[in-house]
């Protein structure tokens, strides 16, 4: 998602310049990245985003020269399966075979282009399909998935669907907070930080983020909690964390965790039931306490990290583990 903002920040910097759009459209095999990774190319050499780990972008850079200079969309097919690509290909030794298109964006942008802009804006998914093959009278390039495509068999398509960046609320502006968020934002997650002490909650301590002072009983009015909302709460107030939690537990969060130890979480859940709240199964189980994974951390660094890394695997669906113990097969589905 960082990456789709980057090339969209790019393309309004530069509003009357062409450029080319690079789109990872199949994979078979290994590779660092998957379908959907991009890279745009101006002409004066300015780029965003990006299609391999560094191996790929050199070559892709100077077919992006082609390309503007024929303004037709081009394929590149890049096979690091082969026997000789260590010696003479691309030097990877991935053992993969990627599809890369390549396709000229104007400087009057496609639809797609501007409806991908607004509906990131406007919080909503958008589908788009790229065309990478075909008969030779096909138009390569991206479109909008409800676009009608050519009548003509044969169409190779990539389907996607981008999704906004999820938003992340940090609950508790204190010290340990900063190097939470501003590795959420190398994620390219929106942050909102809320604390009742305004003190604490300023934008000086967590520039980029949006701030907001709130008493915690009030926090279901001062911001708004979605399906696509990442919680953590980390006041390091027991009042404070007893009036979040009976707002947050029934929300439909797509995350939500609690610092802190397990018997503190148990007494405040305790005493939330005390008070007349039914907290159900299902809250329990939704419910990340102690919050983050088990890396031996305890600087706020490196604690802010294992709570990053349990989001990411329960966005992912997965357990977190070691990758060499996972069963063989691709890391990736």
């Amino acid at each position: 998602m960082k990456e789709i903002a980057a090339i969209l920040n790019l393309l309004d910097a530069h509003p009357g310049a062409p450029a080319v759009l690079a789109t990872l459209v199949r994979v078979d095999g290994s590779s660092y990245r998957r379908p959907g990774a991009r890279l745009l190319c101006l002409p004066d050499g300015t780029r965003a985003g990006s299609i391999s780990g560094g191996c790929l972008e050199e070559d892709l850079i100077e077919r992006a020269r082609r390309v503007l200079a024929t303004g037709r969309a081009e394929v590149a097919t890049y096979d690091t399966a082969a026997e000789n690509d260590v010696v003479w290909g691309t030097g990877t030794g991935c053992d993969g075979r990627v599809r890369v298109l390549l396709e000229p964006l104007p400087p009057d942008r496609p639809q797609w282009f501007e409806v991908l802009r607004a509906n990131l804006a406007g919080q909503r998914d958008t589908a788009l399909a790229v065309v990478h093959g075909g008969p030779p009278e096909t138009r390569l390039g991206t479109r909008l998935a409800e676009d009608p495509l050519p009548e003509t068999g044969g169409n190779e398509v990539f389907r996607e669907t981008i999704q906004p960046p999820h938003s992340l609320v940090v609950f508790g502006a204190g010290d340990d907070a900063q190097p939470l968020v501003r590795m959420a934002f190398e994620l390219g997650w929106q942050v909102t930080v809320v604390d009742s002490r305004a003190a604490h909650a300023t934008a000086a301590r967590f520039p980029g983020a949006a701030v907001i002072v709130s008493p915690a009983d009030a926090t279901v009015r001062s911001v708004p909690l979605g399906p696509r909302t990442l919680a953590v709460v980390m006041t390091h107030r027991y009042r404070d964390d007893a009036a979040l939690l009976p707002q947050l537990l029934p929300a439909p969060l797509a995350y939500l965790g609690l610092l802190g130890p397990r018997h503190r979480t148990q007494r405040l859940l305790a005493g939330i039931e005390g008070a007349g709240m039914t907290i159900t199964a299902e809250m329990r189980k939704r419910l990340h306490a102690p919050v983050g994974l088990d890396l031996g951390g305890r600087t706020p660094e490196t604690v802010a990290l294992s709570i990053l890394a349990e989001i990411q695997a329960r966005l992912a669906g997965r357990r977190a583990g070691f990758l060499r113990e996972r069963p063989p097969g691709p890391i990736h589905d």
